[in-house]
């Protein structure tokens, strides 16, 4: 094999923690590294499309963690682009809760509801906290006190899919703030890495032009030995490399996309196992005009329905993007699964349906859909992870720790992080920092090894030269050809 064609690095996945991993090496000197992206662009689950005239975020949407004593990177970087940006308050959501006739419920009635939600949630914690010392956990544990009600249902809804600091102290708020912030800008929040990439990759004109980074390489095999990694992608091409940083999603570590030879140790694919993946769709719909509620206060708003999760939480996008007309409903894991294996018509007809339970039966139909599919995406199967709120801290490190000479990333490999953009970011850094570390011992393990050698070599040498009886000077021909000491020293195989 030509040496030349081996990098020192191979990064599987273009996503956040990929591209920061990536950017760390390079600005420590480890410039031949490869990046290999399974799609057409960089970003990952941060993704924008154009729809209804505007960039709408099809993945992470908010730089959430803002205001607090210490600053969130990710809303530093934010600064620095001179992102635009809106500020959330979803704390009014639970007072615009809608039945299915179209009344608000009383914001007392809402009030106590929601009282009670999150009183029994922390019971419920405390119970598992007390009956689960050891870190296990059932997947489908249903809380103690289920509940019937369509408020009731509609508020679990909110304080659980979508992780209400009332419940446990949230890190990402504890760390840096409770202020949530609404990307709005039409360079999408993946600005953000281009903007890193652009750092350490050639770029013209906003497009990276640099072969370190491949699009379209989707990895089906990693070889990994003592002495390095072989990387084989779906379209026959091999890469060989001295480490690898596996950056792909916890969904897809779950999948059957990459194999690995020899397999994964059974601690690693346990730990794996383990972790939640959650399906988090933002449905988008464009309409001729507004019917609803657009004043202060009112830009989310809840439907309450008998199924728990069906097209419950809703936004509107005037705040974000005045004039646009569209409206955003978030569904999650078992619903999203179902929306994303029909067809959007129907998608369409069912929230048009619920809409009009809202707003009456007069509302325009909506113009445009957009479905977002990460669940059915090979490249994602989810959207992010989610730790059991009881876990042992040995299955954390265990889904981190390398295999050999691959090294894992991403936000599932965050334990104060896990499921934000700025987890993804803080473990790149970390991963890009630890396998540093590595290089950097390999290199001395590999120096004291070359001295181990020399050293009786050298000794032979200076034996053989010294010790001729007749005073006579012994040939330089005369030395093994290996021991030759002027210029390179040649030993025979690789030091490992």
């Amino acid at each position: 094999m030509d040496p030349a064609s081996r990098s020192s690095v191979i990064i599987v996945g273009a996503g956040i923690s990929g591209i920061c991993a990536a950017k760390v090496l390079a600005e420590n000197g480890v410039e031949d590294i490869l990046i290999l992206e399974a799609t057409d662009r960089i970003g990952g689950r941060i993704r924008k499309e154009a729809f209804g005239g505007v960039s709408v975020e099809l993945g992470a949407g908010w730089i959430v963690g803002v205001g607090g004593k210490v600053p969130n990177p990710v809303w530093e970087l934010a600064a620095k682009s001179s992102l635009r940006t809106c500020f959330s308050d979803y704390s009014n959501a639970r007072y615009n809760i809608y039945d299915r006739s179209g009344k608000i419920f009383p914001s007392g009635l809402a009030a106590d509801s929601y009282k009670k939600a999150v009183d029994s949630a922390i019971e419920n914690l405390r119970n598992q906290q007390e009956t689960d010392r050891s870190g296990d956990f059932s997947r489908d544990a249903e809380p103690p006190s289920t509940p019937k009600t369509p408020i009731d249902l509609a508020i679990d809804f909110i304080l659980h899919d979508f992780e209400m600091p009332e419940v446990q102290p949230i890190s990402t708020f504890l760390d840096y703030g409770e202020r949530e912030f609404l990307v709005a800008d039409e360079r999408g929040y993946e600005d953000l890495l281009y903007k890193m990439a652009q750092d350490f990759l050639f770029t013209s004109e906003g497009k990276i032009l640099d072969s370190r980074l491949q699009l379209n390489k989707v990895v089906r095999e990693i070889q990994h030995s003592r002495s390095g990694v072989t990387i084989t992608t779906e379209d026959g091409c091999v890469y060989d490399a001295n480490y690898a940083i596996l950056s792909v999603s916890i969904g897809v570590l779950q999948s059957d996309l990459i194999s690995f030879r020899p397999s994964m140790p059974r601690w690693k694919m346990e730990a794996i196992e383990k972790l939640d993946v959650m399906v988090y769709t933002k449905i988008f719909l464009k309409f001729p005009y507004k019917f609803w509620p657009c004043g202060p206060e009112k830009e989310f708003f809840i439907y309450a329905h008998e199924r728990r999760g069906y097209y419950t939480f809703w936004q509107h996008m005037e705040n974000a993007y005045p004039g646009s007309n569209i409206l955003v409903v978030t569904l999650t894991n078992g619903e999203s699964k179902r929306v994303e294996n029909q067809p959007d018509e129907e998608t369409l007809k069912e929230a048009m349906e619920v809409l009009r339970d809202m707003f009456g039966p007069d509302i325009p139909n909506a113009t445009d859909i957009l479905v977002p599919r990460w669940w059915n995406n090979r490249f994602q199967r989810g959207s992010y992870s989610n730790y059991p709120a009881i876990i042992n801290h040995q299955v954390v490190q265990s889904i981190k720790a390398p295999v050999g000479r691959i090294f894992f990333t991403g936000e599932h490999t965050s334990e104060r992080f896990n499921g934000y953009v700025h987890g993804g970011y803080l473990a790149g850094l970390d991963t890009s920092k630890a396998l540093l570390e590595e290089m950097r011992k390999e290199k001395e393990r590999n120096s004291q090894n070359q001295s181990f050698l020399l050293e009786p070599l050298l000794a032979l040498t200076l034996t053989q030269t010294d010790s001729s009886v007749s005073g006579s000077v012994q040939h330089k021909s005369d030395i093994p050809n290996h021991l030759h000491l002027s210029g390179k020293l040649s030993i025979p195989g690789p030091i490992s």
